[in-house]
């Protein structure tokens, strides 16, 4: 049989009222604060498992190759899966196969083998892809179309603030807190790694529970064939292609600069101080983006998203070139300073790809998904470069990304000609 075209979420799919599109969203924004959390912690997970296992910067990158490769794995599939029991329950199952990487944390310490702690976070991170791509959407089209960028910056700044949170209770929890000394390889024991994942298995669990017993809008049940990412008029739209490009540079580029920012800091001619001091430092980086969400989420209501998002894109760029010609404190504060920059711009880059896409925003929703393993090469990357020319001059790779983020707010998110086919009866 055929595939019949998606029809647009707003459209067929009406809420039951106002008060269900407040509630859904209250409920959605916790979502939005346990992924943020979790993906912090790798930043943590970083400088300690490169002290437990002795590794060079390359290798230490393989935790967010792993973690956001799984986005390029499961986006697909995850599109499918959503498409055909709907956004609710895509939640649920994604908060279950979370909970489950999360849990295998404890045999990963026991056996002491790096692949293991890989394979957890991999499977975390299919988790987390599925509660992507069926939030994202949801978020998008509960409620007018015209200020879907400030709704979805809204539920970012709470995404934000479990980005905060997380350094500052994982080196607590990791490191033994602020004042504690600089651990050396050996001296690091895997058993501190596994008490703060079985809190987050429990958490996500209970969650899945109480999504799957609230009443929200039934939504996002299509037909699966036309979720697929890897063909359709979605590939013919210029501003979604080059959107979904913006979500690679800009995935890669927050993730490579928290991935360094401890070890960073630490370094004697930046911040001359401890792993575990440097670790809060973290804490400050994100509390910049939930600050400028917040304010973003005011701001783009009266400004055009594209010129903030530029904006934002071009003082991050400054501020990267700062961090790489200075040194001591005047490197450090730049370096911490491009949280605030990088505020709106997954939000804003998400809504401007999808916009006017139509029947086709989860088929949209599913290429920009894919774009996220960005954070998956490019932080790599970017360890080569620290291994080869020192971790300083590697920021160079996300001032590049940066660049390119500023040319998709003044031009690349512009719609072409080119439009989306009407339906057929």
């Amino acid at each position: 049989m055929a595939a019949t075209p998606m029809s647009s979420p707003a459209s067929s799919e009406p809420l039951s009222g106002q008060g269900n599109y407040r509630f859904a969203l209250t409920a959605l924004t916790s979502l939005f604060f346990m992924w943020g959390f979790i993906t912090c912690l790798n930043d943590i997970l970083i400088p300690y498992l490169k002290l437990l296992f002795d590794l060079n910067y390359t290798q230490a990158m393989l935790i967010q190759f792993c973690f956001f490769g799984a986005y390029f794995v499961v986006s697909v599939p995850a599109g499918v899966l959503v498409s055909r029991i709907g956004y609710k329950a895509g939640i649920v199952t994604g908060l279950l196969i979370a909970g489950a990487g999360c849990l295998l944390f404890v045999p990963a310490a026991a056996m002491h083998v790096y692949a293991m702690f890989l394979l957890a976070l991999f499977v975390l991170a299919s988790g987390i892809t599925i509660l992507q791509v069926a939030a994202n959407p949801y978020v998008s089209v509960l409620g007018k179309p015209e200020t879907a960028s400030s709704r979805l910056t809204m539920t970012q700044a709470f995404n934000s603030l479990g980005t905060t949170l997380a350094p500052l209770i994982g080196a607590w929890l990791i490191f033994g807190g602020m004042e504690a000394p600089e651990p050396v390889a050996g001296a690091v024991t895997e058993s501190t790694v596994q008490l703060p994942y079985v809190m987050l298995a429990v958490c996500l669990v209970l969650m899945a529970v109480i999504f799957a017993w609230l009443k929200l809008p039934a939504m996002g049940k299509k037909d699966p064939a036309a979720a697929l990412p890897l063909g359709g008029e979605a590939w013919r739209q210029r501003h979604l292609l080059l959107g979904a490009l913006g979500i690679f540079m800009y995935v890669g580029a927050e993730v490579g600069i928290g991935s360094f920012l401890a070890i960073y800091l630490s370094m004697p001619e930046i911040g001359d101080m401890t792993t575990a001091a440097a670790s809060h430092y973290i804490s400050v980086y994100f509390l910049g983006a939930m600050i400028g969400r917040f304010i973003g989420a005011v701001v783009m209501q009266k400004i055009n998203p594209g010129k903030v998002l530029a904006f934002n894109a071009m003082m991050a760029v400054l501020l990267l070139a700062l961090t790489i010609l200075s040194s001591g404190k005047l490197a450090m504060w730049s370096l911490l300073l491009v949280g605030l920059c990088n505020s709106i711009m997954f939000p804003t880059i998400f809504s401007l790809a999808i916009h006017g896409l139509k029947q086709y925003t989860s088929q949209g929703s599913g290429i920009l998904c894919l774009a996220i393993v960005g954070g998956a090469i490019l932080p790599l990357l970017q360890g080569v470069l620290a291994d080869q020319i020192g971790v300083q001059h590697a920021f160079f790779l996300p001032l590049l990304c940066y660049l390119y983020i500023a040319y998709y707010g003044l031009r690349g998110c512009i719609p072409q000609a080119v439009t989306i086919a009407k339906d057929k009866l």
